[in-house]
């Protein structure tokens, strides 16, 4: 069985255990046999004083994009200062009284899912702030296989924000702890950065190898299928088509009411060999075309260890746009950290003006996206950075 840098911390009963933590962490956060990271080491002994929440809050059960509020943590009784608020950074006054901050929150290998970046601001703050961090690793869900990474790699002149910050690719293929050091080094922040690594692990295992059952990382991400699927199908976002939020299928089912879902599996069926279409009707109850029934399509993935999520989506999203030119569009996806919601696509993919691409000649949008989501210098620059 994986086990996680929570289960190796808790072997390891260190010395600074007594000195005053801040935990960054969530309820996905949890040993490998389940048991929630704040809780056991409260339980062992570590002297966390405060705890910080990500997008999401502690349960994780906050709507996408919603603000969060700081509070209290009924299960250790620890205040929580909300990371996805009033603040997007611990600020001096939080961290005045703390030796030691310690990260533990569940990424699933996708540049948008946002705790990435928490933990971008959490590195700069302890470099402001002279704190030591301790990033408690955890495996990648969609493997480590750098081979597997897609692009496209983000242009963050033009379009860097909280679900983008700094250049990686949209697939990258590594932890976040690695992606802790990367970022201390090429970015110099010169942060006293400790990454505990995981055990039993290695980058070609994805989630369902590792013997431990998956917990929900967010209200969207509710099993494996979905966290392999969302770097790819999270595009759907910035446009009118339901990513299936309000189901139990999000991001592994996608329609709208006026989707002629056999023709689109017909199509992309006929093209994609790694996913199979098949057609389906359902009704969200939230979100897009909520409580109004949806034609749609689910996507069955063959083999997870060949599947290219960014170029599938890619390709999904031109044939139903070239499909329905009359109904399909472009939308803005108003979050806290986007209010206006505009140019969500840009964001999401990491490219400016990135619907022109959808407007190219279909062999010519396949070149297009071939070269977008193809990687050249990604496994260089990251691998003096790689622990496993």
């Amino acid at each position: 069985m994986v086990q996680f840098g929570i289960d190796m911390l808790l072997q390891q009963n260190p010395s600074w255990k007594t000195k005053s933590i801040a935990l960054v962490t969530n309820h996905a956060a949890t040993t490998n046999t389940l048991i929630p990271s704040r809780k056991v080491l409260v339980d062992n002994g570590f002297n966390i004083t405060t705890l910080f929440a990500p997008e999401h809050g502690l349960d994780v059960q906050g709507a996408d994009g919603h603000l969060m509020h700081h509070g209290t943590d009924a299960l250790t009784n620890l205040p929580i200062i909300s990371l996805y608020g009033t603040q997007l950074q611990p600020s001096a006054k939080d961290l005045e009284n703390i030796d030691i901050v310690l990260f533990d929150i569940p990424d699933i290998g996708c540049r948008y899912y946002t705790y990435l970046w928490t933990m971008t601001y959490v590195l700069e703050a302890c470099a402001e702030h002279k704190k030591q961090l301790i990033v408690l690793d955890r495996p990648n869900p969609i493997s480590g296989n750098i081979a597997l990474a897609e692009g496209p790699m983000l242009d963050a002149l033009n379009c860097s924000s909280f679900i983008g910050r700094w250049q990686i690719p949209l697939r990258h293929n590594c932890t976040i702890g690695e992606l802790a050091l990367y970022f201390n080094a090429v970015k110099k922040l010169q942060v006293s950065l400790v990454v505990i690594r995981c055990n039993n692990w290695n980058r070609n295992l994805f989630q369902p190898q590792w013997g431990i059952d998956f917990v929900a990382t967010s209200p969207a991400i509710k099993n494996f299928e979905a966290a392999l699927l969302y770097p790819g199908l999270g595009l759907l976002e910035a446009t009118n088509i339901s990513e299936g939020r309000g189901t139990d299928l999000s991001f592994q089912i996608a329609g709208a009411p006026w989707f002629d879902a056999t023709t689109v599996c017909e199509v992309f069926n006929q093209i994609q060999e790694d996913v199979v279409l098949k057609a389906i009707q359902f009704t969200p109850t939230e979100s897009k075309y909520a409580h109004q029934q949806c034609n749609g399509v689910s996507f069955g993935v063959e083999d997870a260890a060949q599947f290219q999520p960014v170029f599938t989506a890619l390709l999904f999203i031109k044939l139903v746009k070239d499909i329905h030119a009359n109904d399909f569009k472009w939308q803005p996806y108003p979050t806290l950290v986007n209010p206006t919601g505009k140019h969500h696509l840009d964001k999401l993919m990491g490219l400016p003006n990135s619907e022109a691409l959808f407007d190219l000649p279909f062999q010519s949008f396949l070149k297009a996206i071939e070269q977008v989501t193809k990687l050249q210098n990604w496994e260089d620059a990251i691998a003096d950075f790689l622990l496993y």
